[in-house]
C-alpha cells in the first residue's frame, strides 16, 4: 500500500489526509508542534493514518505533500525525501512569511525555492490554487462536462504524472503549466488563483498571467 507523508497539518494538510485515506492510502502526518498534538486528528482519520515528526513522515513516504507556511520551507527534512516526489501546496504571502527578496524581485518561485532546498527530490506545484474546503467537495468523475481543473508545474515528468493522477482521484482535470520557473502563473493575485474553472478556462487564465 502506498504511504503518503504529509508535512503540515493545517487546513490543506488535514483535508488532503482525509481525502487520501478515503481513497485507500496510508498517511503519516506531521506538524511543527509534535505528534501528540495530532492525536485527535489521526483518531478521526482512522487506522490508515498516524502522526509523526516531519522526519518520520518524510522517511515513511513513498511520495510526500509539503504544506507548511513558506517561511518554514527550510525546516523540511531534505535527506529522507531524496529521490521522492513532493507535491508542494505553498503560496507566498509576505504578510505571513516576511519579505523574500528573490520572490519580491521575481527572480524565483516559491516551489522553485523548495526544489532548491530539496535538491534531490522531485517537486511539483499542486493544490495551491483551491480553497481547502473545496478540495473534497468540488471534484467530479472524469468526463463530466465542465469538470473543474487544477494546475501543476514541475521540472520532472514523473512528478507531473503523479500530480495528474492524484488530481484525477480527487475529481479534477489537470493543466500542466510547465517547469517550476513558470509556476508563478497560478499563484496569488493571478487570474487562475483560487478560481473555479474548467481546463479551457484555466489555460486561458494562465496565459493571461502577468508577472
Amino acid at each position: 500500500m502506498t504511504t503518503v507523508g504529509i508535512i503540515g497539518a493545517g487546513h490543506i494538510g488535514s483535508t488532503l489526509a482525509r481525502g487520501l485515506v478515503e481513497r485507500g492510502y496510508d498517511v503519516v502526518i506531521a506538524n511543527s508542534r509534535g505528534p501528540e498534538t495530532l492525536a485527535s486528528l489521526v483518531t478521526d482519520l482512522g487506522p490508515r493514518a498516524r502522526a509523526g515528526t516531519a522526519t518520520d513522515a518524510a522517511t515513511a513516504a513513498d511520495w510526500s505533500i509539503v504544506t507548511v507556511p513558506l517561511k518554514a520551507y527550510r525546516d523540511i527534512p531534505a535527506e529522507p525525501l531524496a529521490g521522492k516526489i513532493v507535491l508542494d501546496t505553498n503560496n507566498y504571502y509576505w504578510e505571513r512569511d516576511g519579505h523574500i527578496a528573490e520572490l519580491d524581485e521575481k527572480k524565483a518561485t516559491s516551489s522553485g525555492l523548495l526544489q532548491q532546498h530539496l535538491r534531490d527530490a522531485k517537486v511539483a506545484k499542486a493544490f495551491n490554487a483551491i480553497r481547502f474546503d473545496e478540495i473534497l467537495t468540488t471534484g467530479s468523475s472524469a468526463g463530466t462536462p465542465n469538470r473543474r481543473a487544477l494546475a501543476t508545474a514541475s521540472d520532472f515528468d514523473e512528478a507531473i504524472e503523479l500530480a495528474t493522477g492524484v488530481y484525477d482521484e480527487f475529481g479534477f482535470d489537470t493543466v500542466v503549466i510547465g517547469p517550476l520557473s513558470e509556476s508563478w502563473r497560478v499563484e496569488r493575485d493571478q487570474p487562475a488563483y483560487v478560481t473555479r474553472q474548467n481546463a479551457e478556462e484555466l489555460r486561458a487564465n494562465l496565459a493571461r498571467a502577468v508577472r
